[in-house]
């Protein structure tokens, strides 16, 4: 079998939860002031699951939706890994359970397991897959990348950062999307910044402002470890900085941090920049020559001034891929990848032929990566990929706003009811979207049940 070429994205599903909470509503319910959740965070609608979904049934649907909408027989997988930080068992993958979607087909022989590190599994699970596909490993298949969560705060400050979702992306060669070899930076460390050692509650512990400079500090290392790839590959890369970027994508916790993160960014390009070219490059910044990333993350004229300088990075290269982080919440694992997806529907195809995406993923505890994708120039072929995905913003027009006192009623349920055995949820079925699976019930020994909604008449949603 020769190499395969052109390795990455051929296909990508995206699932969101069919009701929502509107976060103006969320603040005046909270006695927050008002503008907190949606100035201050930058969040309009938060999606959320009630009892009855879980990250199994999540997956379940996600995967079923992908393979139905592109036509991919369960045969044509040899690999499917699933990233989430949503754990309902300590030893049964989530994976196990969507072997039941290929039990049919009697195809067992299907590689991979569950990958966990805060919001980065679902990056680990792509990677694992394009290296699969890349190695002595692959006999030919496709791959399937899958990233869910369903993330829940208790009542409190951080409760409008939640959110919920599932990605499911089809790995192979010659696809639309392609993932740039040998231009990968990684930075991984030890901290505790958000993390689960609860192992009876959905809940995290979370040190919000250490988190945000774990965040932060892995942003400004994996991009100079890219820049540097990138510059022994083509040394002109090096005075283009974000340049080489057509568009940039983040993992997103709430919108604000992003449009920070570009800031970030920028100001990283400045402290690369020799002094000469400084004056001419960055006009009225001089008062920052002397300053260092690391005394920076929390400085809020730094901040300020590289938010009000470049704001135009941001709007032409950030802001049409936060589309679904503004309109679902923080996915956790899917959520870089649902910026991705935010960016396909939001610009014409034919504006994004040939072009280099910059993604940057970061789960807490730490792990983080910044890598790039190519865009194909085949213009037919990525118009195609793109039209697959003209269900989204009807979806996301079609959902359920729920009252916030009923949203908390439903948290309140999941919270009292998370883990319990035997089982049966009481969160509404005709709520849900068509062809979504749901659990059923729990019996006495945890064993879980799914059943699956109808779908609709061209059989997906």
């Amino acid at each position: 079998m020769s190499w395969p070429e052109n390795v990455g994205i051929c296909a990508i599903e995206v699932l969101f939860p069919s009701q929502y909470v509107d976060q103006t509503e969320l603040e005046q319910f909270d006695g927050a002031s008002a503008g907190k959740y949606t100035i201050g965070l930058g969040q309009a609608k938060m999606g959320f699951c009630s009892d009855r979904e879980d990250v199994n049934s999540l997956c379940l649907t996600v995967v079923s939706r992908l393979m139905e909408r592109h036509h991919i027989k369960p045969t044509e997988i040899g690999r499917l890994e699933v990233g989430t930080e949503t754990i309902v068992d300590k030893s049964k993958s989530v994976k196990s359970v969507l072997m039941q979607l290929f039990a049919d087909s009697g195809n067992t022989d299907i590689e991979g397991i569950d990958t966990t590190n805060a919001c980065y599994g679902g990056t680990a699970a792509l990677f694992n897959s394009v290296n699969w596909i890349e190695s002595s490993s692959w006999d030919g298949r496709y791959a399937l990348a899958v990233c869910a969560d369903i993330a829940v705060y208790a009542k409190g400050a951080a409760r409008p950062t939640g959110g919920a979702g599932a990605i499911a992306m089809l790995v192979g060669p010659n696809a639309p999307l392609v993932l740039e070899r040998g231009l990968r930076a990684t930075h991984m460390e030890h901290a505790y910044d958000f993390y689960k050692p609860d192992l009876s509650s959905e809940y995290p512990t979370v040190d919000g402002k250490l988190s945000i400079q774990c965040y932060l500090s892995a942003l400004d290392t994996c991009y100079q470890l890219y820049r540097k790839k990138l510059e022994k590959r083509n040394p002109k890369a090096a005075d283009l900085g974000l340049e080489n970027f057509d568009a940039i994508l983040f993992h997103t916790p709430f919108c604000k941090l992003v449009q920070k993160s570009v800031a970030r960014l920028c100001f990283n390009d400045y402290l690369l920049t020799n002094k000469e070219k400084r004056a001419s490059k960055y006009v009225g910044l001089e008062r920052f020559d002397n300053s260092t990333l690391e005394s920076t993350y929390f400085d809020r004229d730094v901040e300020k001034a590289f938010m009000t300088q470049f704001n135009n990075v941001f709007e032409s290269k950030t802001k049409k891929s936060l589309l679904l982080a503004n309109q679902v919440g923080n996915m956790y694992t899917p959520s870089v990848y649902s910026g991705l997806a935010s960016l396909l529907v939001n610009v014409n195809s034919a504006e994004l032929l040939g072009k280099r995406i910059g993604v940057f993923s970061y789960g807490s505890g730490l792990a983080a990566s910044m890598y790039s994708i190519a865009v194909t120039q085949d213009a037919k072929a990525f118009e195609k990929f793109v039209q697959k995905l003209n269900y989204v913003l009807p979806a996301l027009n079609s959902r359920e706003k729920v009252a916030p006192e009923t949203f908390s009623e439903l948290m309140e349920v999941r919270e009292k009811n998370n883990h319990a055995a035997p089982y049966t949820p009481t969160g509404s079925i005709s709520a849900l979207f068509p062809g979504t699976y749901y659990l059923k019930n729990v019996d006495e020994l945890h064993r879980r049940t799914y059943e699956r909604t109808p779908t609709i008449s061209n059989g997906v949603h």
